[in-house]
């Protein structure tokens, strides 16, 4: 998602080490994971939400089609019916 490599992280941990210190820095890691994950969880729910409307919206429109393309069957047996009455 950033691409962010190796030596990056290395660069980070070190200033983070320096700036909080080696008190603060692993309950900073704990909490920047546990928003890190929340983040995610989210992201998760909202494209798999998404997801399922937009199949539900595709089902709707296929059973639309189905119904129209049911009514116009109906239709042409029934004109078809009439025809060879008459004939």
């Amino acid at each position: 998602m950033f691409d962010v490599g190796f030596s990056e992280l290395v660069v980070i941990g070190l200033v983070a080490l320096i700036v909080l210190g080696p008190k603060r820095l692993p309950e900073v890691a704990r909490a920047a994971g546990r928003w890190t994950a929340k983040i995610r969880r989210f992201v998760a729910d909202v494209k798999q939400d998404f997801d399922r409307e937009l199949h539900n919206a595709d089902l709707s429109e296929l059973h639309k089609l189905k119904q129209e393309l049911d009514e116009t069957r109906r239709l042409m047996e029934d004109t078809s019916g009439k025809l060879f009455e008459q004939i």
